[in-house]
């Protein structure tokens, strides 16, 4: 959520007149995360947030839009987009696709506690459970095809230690596919960041821009490695055992997700290792950007890979 594009106000007014949401009062740049350009958005009949897609094509794009409604509809906590006068969720602004959507209450969580971790479980086990139901369809474009070409990017850049390590582990992961796994729709990206919370209530999941269909698991894994770990990367036993116990109240795991959690955790500290050491080496321009520090996933990684045994435990 950098700010990429700059837009005037005069720009945005323009822009807002193809709504039903009254005229501008406000408007202001979020800083958070690193794809897109986003801003908060405030008009005389509420509050929104304006997306400008700088990656994402516009023939993409309808999946994501409608998968947030989709969620929303069904009982798990999103941002609805916002139909323009012809019921449409995507324009142009700059030249660029663009969308706005309801602004939530509430905000990311820098050190989640054990009943945030138990909210977002249940909300990401409800969106496993219903998922099935939407009928649209996305490969995940960072899976183990753009692992390896990644890896490929980044290998002159990497110290020996970071190519052995990174080596190994597309090895182990390459052969342990999982093809039996439930499938479904998953949200990929789900930090801290990305849900929003007013105390101890989940008031929202957003930033479904990398959303696909893939194992439901890894999902889980994805979003575990996140919230559950501790500064060290380590994780932490209260947390964890919130967040899948109120995970499997609404979408139980099979013998084989369950055999496949050691893999799944190490899959995704690989994939966020990966991205972050991309946008270290390669950094996008942006007026305003915030790139994360890669480290932090090559710990995690390192840990899940040692603590199989502890791993297999907690389920």
């Amino acid at each position: 959520m950098s700010v990429y594009t700059l837009i005037e106000q005069d720009e945005l007014e323009a822009f807002l007149q193809n709504y039903n949401v009254g005229t501008l009062t406000d408007f202001h740049g979020i800083t958070a995360g690193i794809e897109n350009t986003n801003y908060f958005v405030t008009t005389s009949n509420g509050r929104y947030v304006l997306t400008i897609f700088e990656q994402l094509s516009a023939d993409e794009l309808p999946y994501f839009l409608d998968l947030m409604a989709f969620l929303a509809e069904h009982e798990v906590p999103s941002a609805h987009p916002v139909a323009d006068r012809n019921g449409h969720y995507l324009r142009q602004l700059k030249d660029k696709p663009a969308a706005l959507v309801d602004r939530l209450n509430g905000a990311g969580v820098e050190q989640p506690n054990v009943a945030q971790c138990r909210a977002l479980g249940a909300a990401l086990g409800r969106l496993h459970a219903v998922g099935h139901q939407f009928t649209g369809r996305r490969e995940n474009v960072r899976g183990p095809h753009w692992w390896h070409e990644t890896a490929k990017a980044l290998h002159g850049h990497l110290s020996s230690s970071e190519r052995d390590l990174l080596d190994s582990e597309l090895a182990f992961q390459d052969s342990h596919r999982h093809d039996e796994l439930p499938t479904g729709v998953i949200h990929a990206d789900l930090f801290r960041d990305n849900a929003l919370f007013v105390g101890d209530e989940l008031t929202g999941i957003i930033d479904f821009y990398y959303a696909c269909n893939d194992v439901l698991i890894y999902d889980l894994a994805v979003t575990v490695n996140d919230w559950c770990s501790n500064g060290d990367g380590s994780l932490d036993a209260k947390r964890l055992a919130a967040m899948l116990g109120s995970y499997t109240s609404q979408r139980p795991l099979n013998d084989a997700e369950k055999s496949a959690w050691p893999v799944m955790l190490r899959a995704a500290a690989l994939r966020f290792w990966l991205s972050r050491l991309l946008d270290k080496h390669f950094p996008k321009e942006g007026e305003l950007t915030h790139i994360k520090d890669p480290e932090a996933f090559r710990r995690i990684l390192q840990l899940r890979i040692e603590d199989v045994g502890s791993i297999h435990d907690c389920l």
